[in-house]
């Protein structure tokens, strides 16, 4: 996949008593996602890769005992670890993380404040399901927020859309059909008066594992026990319809699955 220029979220105010967003409304990000790890030129933070460090600690220490000795103690001393050194087995150095899918996410608001969430499952096996937010990969030389608006068109046949600032990003590494998925999702606002739907631009994959969308009340998805992603979404939604869009994008805790 090609990489390209990231745009941010923008805009600010949308709820009931303030302007929506508008197309126009875009504005950009300061800082993150290692889909699980890392962003090409995006702040983003690696989640299948391990932090390593230098293993420098005790080495001031040496450095005084060594000064210490006698000349030939320190030679032997130095003979005994180069000894030890060739005889420890030979640790590769790790490969570097492969490169995180690129995701535009949105959060489509409808008039009564109600979210559109998508029901999947895992191919062959429905009863290994979850419902999540629209969206999907970028392609080509596509934007973040070119990518949410085409994926919103191919999976919802939703079109009327004020896409508004950017919300949250996360990284996230999961198993779907026969693969492991690393992934670096932002995820946008968006409001429309536009509530039926028509997934006709589906892939065949997701022909396979696409069975319903559905409008759901923030107190709906309080209460219900099916599996939602990203998984704190209801607290996430009540906070952003009282409190509004936050003042920058908020980054979510990494999901392994």
């Amino acid at each position: 996949m090609r990489r390209e220029d990231e745009d941010g979220g923008g805009g600010r105010t949308w709820r009931d008593g303030g302007p929506r967003p508008n197309d126009a409304a875009h504005g950009g990000d300061t800082r993150r996602d290692g889909t699980v790890g890392g962003g090409d030129g995006e702040a983003g933070g690696g989640h299948v890769a391990t932090s390593r460090s230098d293993a420098t600690s005790g080495t001031y220490d040496a450095t005084l005992r060594d000064e210490a000795r006698r000349p030939g103690d320190v030679a032997s001393a130095d003979g005994a670890r180069d000894a030890a050194s060739r005889d420890a087995p030979q640790i590769p150095p790790p490969r570097d993380a492969a490169p995180l899918r690129r995701v535009a996410r949105v959060v489509l608001l409808d008039p009564d404040d109600r979210i559109l969430l998508i029901h999947g499952h895992e191919p062959g096996d429905v009863a290994d399901a979850w419902w999540f937010t629209p969206g999907g990969g970028l392609e080509g030389a596509e934007t973040r927020e070119q990518a949410a608006r085409r994926e919103l068109r191919e999976e919802t046949g939703i079109t009327d859309v004020a896409l508004g600032p950017l919300l949250w990003k996360r990284t996230c590494s999961f198993p779907f059909a026969g693969r492991r998925w690393d992934q670096d999702e932002w995820y946008y606002l968006a409001r429309t008066a536009q509530t039926a739907t028509a997934a006709e631009g589906l892939t065949d994959l997701e022909r396979s594992s696409v069975d319903d969308a559905r409008w759901w009340t923030c107190a709906e998805l309080e209460a219900s026990s099916e599996t939602v992603y990203p998984t704190r979404l209801a607290a996430l939604l009540r906070r952003l319809l009282r409190e509004g869009p936050p003042s920058v994008p908020e980054i979510l805790a990494t999901e392994i699955a």
